[in-house]
């Protein structure tokens, strides 16, 4: 079968390759991929920023969706033809991670997703939803899980509370979406004036240029009639998790989500403690997480925002434009001819 190997570390060095096909055990579904999304961590590991252990030659990335090709001889909730999209932590059914769930990530410690078949395990495998595309559903079991895990199972957003959505990522817009559906007030940060129409459209309700003001909690504030907000992810780590929790009000949550400009933190521990800041670490969710938020997206017909389809054979001009910081939404590959 094809798949895209990274044979040394670089953009420049991920080639289409043959490989095998991969065993089916009787558990186990044959899924085709039909697209894949890529996140800030393929970028980390394609370019070995931070080392993680990986072994060369390495097929990278870890979000997408695909068709069922052929199930084990005990499976019983698949059949080929379904549309499915494929875990991140592959052990993760339900209630809280464990190190055993955590031992196997997709493209860290199993192949990734850059092949046009992959093995999962029957039981966190969760239906693509019937109002998406392929290419459109793609960036659902880490982007989408991620945002739906934060907001909705740890911060408990409820209609009425603000959010400060940081940049356009797309965590930051998976979050305004989710914000939106739920009847939050939006504030956005952005330091590009052209995405500015563009969140607007989204639903944001009060956008901030960083660049204007790069101590932008005064001005969360100002626009929240002189509070902080209810709710912020931190999608960017060393340079804004200070400002991040001057966003927020008494008893308000911080999601540390992103490292984009680092992963060490120097923070003013006053403000978290005589605000009773809750500083909030999490990574994706599990399968019935996943499912509950396909329930959503199908309710609410929400779409997410993709910037970018390539094809596999484009595989180095989509993480260019990853790499690039200008794509609005999405960076998708599709394996569709």
């Amino acid at each position: 079968m094809k798949a895209i190997q990274l044979e040394r570390f670089g953009i420049e060095h991920l080639h289409l390759t043959e490989i095998p096909m991969p065993d089916v055990g009787e558990n186990e579904v044959l899924v085709k991929t039909a697209a894949v999304a890529l996140e800030y961590h393929d970028l980390i590991v394609v370019e070995n920023r931070i080392s993680f252990g990986i072994q060369l030659p390495h097929i990278p990335v870890s979000e997408g969706v695909g068709i069922v090709e052929k199930v084990g001889s005990k499976v019983t909730r698949w059949k080929k033809g379904d549309r499915v999209i494929i875990p991140f932590i592959s052990r993760w059914e339900a209630g809280k991670n464990t190190p055993y769930h955590d031992q196997l990530r997709t493209s860290f410690s199993s192949p990734g997703l850059l092949a046009e078949y992959t093995v999962q395990p029957e039981t966190t495998l969760v239906r693509t939803p019937n109002n998406l595309t392929d290419e459109e559903a793609a960036p659902l079991s880490i982007t989408g899980l991620t945002v739906w895990a934060y907001l909705v199972e740890q911060a408990n957003i409820r209609a009425g509370q603000t959010i400060l959505v940081q940049g356009s990522g797309g965590v930051s817009l998976f979050a305004i979406q989710i914000a939106k559906m739920f009847g939050l007030k939006v504030i956005a940060t952005t330091g590009s004036k052209e995405k500015e129409q563009k969140l607007k459209d989204l639903g944001v309700d009060e956008i901030i240029n960083y660049t204007e003001f790069p101590e932008w909690s005064n001005e969360v504030k100002r626009l929240n009639g002189g509070m902080g907000v209810d709710v912020t992810l931190d999608v960017a780590g060393t340079d804004t998790i200070e400002q991040s929790i001057l966003s927020v009000k008494q008893h308000g949550f911080v999601g540390l989500v992103g490292l984009m400009t680092g992963t060490k933190l120097t923070i003013d521990l006053i403000p978290l403690i005589t605000n009773y800041i809750r500083l909030q670490a999490y990574s994706v969710g599990n399968a019935q997480q996943l499912s509950d938020l396909v329930n959503a997206i199908e309710k609410n017909n929400i779409k997410p925002v993709v910037d970018s389809i390539f094809p596999l054979e484009k595989v180095q001009d989509a993480f260019y434009r990853f790499k690039s910081g200008k794509a609005f939404g999405k960076v998708i590959i599709t394996f569709k001819k």
